[in-house]
This record gives structure tokens, sequence and C-alpha cells, in this order.
């Protein structure tokens, strides 16, 4: 019987064919109550009937880490680039405060400076950058739920698959920052440094003649405090926040969902899933942008300056609730 389950939890992690068939009003798969004749149920039959969906590629196969990491590269690398501007006026208003004292004010400053074209500062390291982010994100992120999963076996897999979802995410984040901090470290220092560099080209080659290859790799620290309890919150929120909509919101069972329905929920998972990844991960963002300005400084010593008001200043990062409603509009349409 738990054979089934986790075999179909893994195959489909979002699915949750515990919870689809006890809201379908087919009873717990683990109480297993007897059916009307007086006979056990079979819940391998009706699990197996509940997800009898064709997909593109075979689960755990090397097309799908293959199309898991392409969906990180489109979904992050284009999210982020498409909100350059905000994330510049962002970064500016964690560094300098006192010019940039809002985000409407940080818009204003920076288009007297440095006109519209000014906007779009740090926009080549933020593609690149996010791009490989997402494709380690998202590839390595399956690659260590399988792996994790053939570790527990298949009934602790379906048991303890939010614990799977938080470790996955956690390793596959530890890698995909090690690929983002170098292009991180360029974009802080184009879009907060004036007179630094204007493009990547010209940004790289002074950091590594300033510096060498620590000036890239200093912010990886932050970074890490910053993006895995971000990617954790954001998967386990996530799936649970799919569980919770087709439990509680959506009024007829995930099978009888057409696509363009299922992609709703997708999204609307994913929006709520980056309202809390901003509010956990928003502290260490605030010590990455500083870090990166700044010549000789420490992680310590940039978080005792901002103090618990720098820290805090910009909750809402309209960037990353729209780059994982998107990624996940994207990459699981589920």
């Amino acid at each position: 019987m738990f054979s089934s389950v986790a075999h179909l939890a893994r195959a489909n992690p979002f699915n949750t064919p515990h919870l689809q068939l006890v809201h379908d009003g087919l009873g717990d798969l683990r109480s297993n109550p007897p059916g009307p004749t007086g006979q056990p149920r079979r819940p391998r039959n009706l699990a197996a009937a509940a997800v009898e969906e064709q997909y593109s590629c075979d689960y755990g196969s090397g097309r799908f880490f293959i199309l898991c990491g392409l969906g990180g590269i489109i979904s992050c690398g284009t999210t982020h680039t498409a909100l350059v501007p905000l994330d510049l006026v962002k970064c500016r208003m964690q560094v300098d405060p006192q010019k940039y004292k809002g985000i409407f004010n940080g818009f204003s400053v920076t288009l007297k400076e440095d006109g519209v074209r000014g906007l779009a500062k740090g926009w080549a390291p933020t593609f690149i950058g996010y791009s490989m982010q997402g494709l380690c994100k998202f590839g390595f992120y399956e690659v260590f739920k399988v792996l994790y999963s053939n570790m527990l076996g298949e009934e602790n897999t379906y048991l303890w698959r939010t614990s799977l979802y938080l470790a996955a995410s956690a390793s596959a984040e530890f890698f995909a920052d090690i690929a983002l901090a170098p292009m991180e470290a360029a974009k802080v220092r184009i879009q907060t440094q004036p007179g630094y560099a204007n493009t990547l080209r010209d940004a790289a080659p002074k950091m590594y003649k300033e510096e060498g290859l620590k000036a890239f790799y200093k912010g990886v620290a932050p970074l890490w405090m910053r993006q895995i309890p971000y990617t954790m919150m954001k998967f386990a929120c996530f799936e649970r926040t799919v569980e919770a909509l087709y439990k509680f919101v959506v009024p007829k069972p995930r099978s009888e969902c057409s696509k363009p329905e299922q992609l709703v929920v997708t999204f609307v998972a994913g929006y709520i899933a980056g309202v809390f990844c901003a509010i956990v991960s928003h502290p260490a963002d605030s010590v990455v942008s500083v870090l990166n300005k700044e010549k000789g400084s420490s992680a310590s010593q940039v978080l005792k300056r901002l103090g618990f008001k720098g820290r805090m200043m910009f909750f809402l990062q309209q960037q990353q609730l729209l780059e994982y409603a998107c990624i996940f509009f994207i990459c699981f349409p589920v």
C-alpha cells in the first residue's frame, strides 16, 4: 500500500494523492477502512486512478532534469532581468538610505542623475547570474529529491515529504548561489557605485584587478544566508499551499480541473510562497548589497552597522514575489 502511495508522491510531488483521495471522499489510505461489502478497500487502485495523466517525460529521467534546469533558466533569468529597474532602486536604498529615501524618491533621483538608460544598469550580470542560479536551483532540486528519496525508501519518502523538500531545496541552493555570486557582485558594483563601471565588460576586469577572485565570492556566505532559507520556504510553502487550495478552495478534485485551472492554482500558490520568501530573505539581502559595494568589509561588520532598521527597511520585494509566481507558472504546470 505505502509503496504505491510513495511512488505517486514522487512521480507527481504536487498532486499529494493521499490528500486528494480524502478530498474526493475516498477515505484515508493509511487507515484502510473496509468497503461496503466488508472487504478491505484497495487503495492501490484508487490512488492510481487519481493520477492517470500523461506527461512529456518520466520523472527522474535525464530529460526531466534537463527540462527542469531549462525552466529555471527561463523563469529566473527573464523575470529578474525584466525587473532590473526595481532591483536597482532597491539596492541603492539598501546601501544609501539617506540619498534614496523611498522607492518613488529612488526612481526620481535615478532618472534625474542617469536618465532612463540608467534604470537598465546591471542587466547583463543579472541575466547571466540568475539564469545560472535558476539552472542549478531547479535542476539540482529534482536531482537531490530523487537522491534523498532513494536514501529514505518509498514509505518514508511519502510520510516525510515536507522534510524531503526542505533538504533537497537547501542542497540545490547551496550550489546555485556559488554560480550566482560572481554576477551578483558585479551587478551590485555597477548599480551602487556611480562611475565605477557601466557594463559587465568594464566591471569584471576592474574587480579582478583590485581584489582578485575574492571580489566575486566574498558575498557568497550572505547569499547562502539569504537564498537557502528563501528557497526552503519557497518550495515547502508552495507545495503545502497547493495542497490547501485543492482541499479547501477549489470546488472540484484536481483530476477534474482543466490545465488552465491548474495553472491558476499554481500561479496563486507561487505568489503566496513569494510573500513568505521575501520576508525570510530580506535581512541577508541588505547585507549582500552593502558587502558587494564596499571593499574590505565582512558580513558581520555590515550586519552590525545596518542594525535592525536597516535590515528590515524594504520588506515588500516585488521582484521576488513576481519571480516565483512566474517560475511555478512556467516550470510546474500541474
